[in-house]
């Protein structure tokens, strides 16, 4: 005897719900859950005087992701991130600013921790092209004028000295291709998935 059509029915949407709900858990295992640190190998070089908030920037994984043991994503996976900051240095102060964060990890949308980089103090390298301004001016204005030669040299130096640093002083936050950063993933597929259930 055949079975009844309706009973049919209900056998198919129960074989449906189990296949979804198993391709749901496979979905959920393959992804990344907030808490997993990645790191990353950035593509080209991106460098505060340049950069602008927003831009985005690719890279590849370093190394393999692995949650619970499994390994969901592997080495050279493609990644995508945006700079959510940048600041370009200024002249003899405010060295340059930079901050990046990820956005995708082979093609899953995630969200990061923020990796900063700053430009070195301007202010060693400023005192030496001032002062060694200041000296050389010094040495010339004492061959020439004695003592008195000498003090004018020196403010003469000085103010080149200044000129020096201010034309060669930005001091810009870089990050060089190929440069491996580390970035921890704060909300990931998995984390929104189970909001959802």
């Amino acid at each position: 005897m055949s079975a009844n059509p309706l009973v049919r029915k209900f056998a198919w949407a129960a074989t449906l719900l189990s296949v979804a709900f198993l391709a749901a858990k496979f979905a959920d295992a393959q992804s990344i859950p907030a808490g997993t640190p990645v790191s990353v190998r950035i593509g080209s070089t991106i460098s505060s005087g340049s950069a602008q908030p927003g831009q985005s920037f690719d890279g590849t994984l370093a190394k393999d992701v692995v949650v619970n043991g499994a390994t969901v994503a592997k080495a050279g996976d493609a990644v995508k991130g945006k700079v959510t900051n940048a600041k370009s240095s200024g002249r003899l102060h405010a060295p340059g600013i930079l901050t990046l964060r990820l956005t995708q990890i082979g093609g899953q949308s995630v969200t990061t921790t923020a990796v900063g980089r700053k430009g070195k103090s301007h202010t060693k390298g400023n005192a030496m092209k001032i002062g060694g301004g200041a000296a050389a001016g010094a040495l010339i204005g004492g061959l020439v004028g004695g003592g008195k030669g000498a003090a004018i040299g020196a403010g003469a130096g000085a103010a080149g000295g200044t000129g020096v640093a201010a034309a060669t002083g930005k001091e810009e936050a870089v990050v060089p291709a190929e440069a491996v950063l580390s970035f921890t993933v704060t909300s990931g597929a998995t984390s929104a998935a189970r909001r959802r259930r």
